[in-house]
């Protein structure tokens, strides 16, 4: 797993000069590790997902009076960092390498296992979804999530499809898709994408998770400090 933007996000975020830095998307932890290279910083991470905490423990092996992880929901922010200010407080947003190459956990669309698509601390699946609402739910998530022009055909067939068995695996979801969609030679991305991404954003309630997280990260940003938002 590799950082985005690595070399940017520390040239916005000054770690030279000090200061107290929140990675709300921990991840791998490269971004946190750059950061605490620098002798006068702090950093204290959150991620969601407990595949993470091994990543975590490490770093607080190296830098155990400088790092802290909690594993909790960044919108959850003013909750914990509650009693000091952040100098920079930095969100990268979207789907980690380290989740996408677990077959096991269903984002990705080669994924013959389980159709889950949870970064942690949920209680729905993608699973849940597919089977269970109503065609008219799944086209509207379908379609404003996933900004995907064939919402209605995917979502009728998905229903279509689930009345003579139930939805279980990734790859099973992907087959409806590409049957819902016309071939067309000239596109680059999987059929499946826009869909998929859709799923994963609402069974992890991501629009909801950011809004709520950087309106309670200017709770406990330091005046003058920076918030910082990787999106692309």
């Amino acid at each position: 797993h590799v950082s985005v933007m690595l070399d940017e996000i520390i040239n916005l975020s000054n770690p030279e000069k000090g200061g107290i830095f929140v990675d709300c998307t921990f991840g791998g932890g490269g971004l946190s590790k750059k950061i605490l290279q620098f002798s006068n910083t702090k950093v204290i991470a959150f991620d969601r997902d407990k595949i993470i905490l091994n990543f975590a423990k490490d770093l607080k092996k190296k830098y155990p009076t400088r790092f802290s992880f909690f594993q909790n929901k960044f919108s959850q922010i003013h909750n914990i960092v509650n009693d000091q200010l952040a100098d920079v407080i930095i969100f990268d947003l979207g789907l980690s390498s380290i989740q996408l190459n677990d077959l096991k956990r269903g984002f990705s669309f080669k994924s013959e296992q389980a159709l889950d698509m949870s970064m942690g601390l949920t209680n729905l699946s993608a699973e849940d979804v597919v089977n269970n609402y109503s065609e008219k739910k799944l086209k509207l998530i379908i379609k404003i999530l996933g900004e995907e022009k064939d919402a209605s055909k995917i979502a009728k067939n998905i229903i279509k499809s689930r009345a003579t068995k139930k939805i279980t695996r990734a790859n099973q979801l992907a087959e409806i898709i590409n049957k819902s969609k016309k071939r067309n030679y000239s596109q680059k991305i999987n059929p499946s994408t826009k869909t998929f991404q859709a799923l994963r954003i609402f069974v992890n309630k991501e629009i909801t998770e950011l809004v709520m997280g950087i309106a309670n990260a200017t709770k406990i940003l330091r005046p003058g400090g920076k918030i910082v938002v990787i999106s692309f």
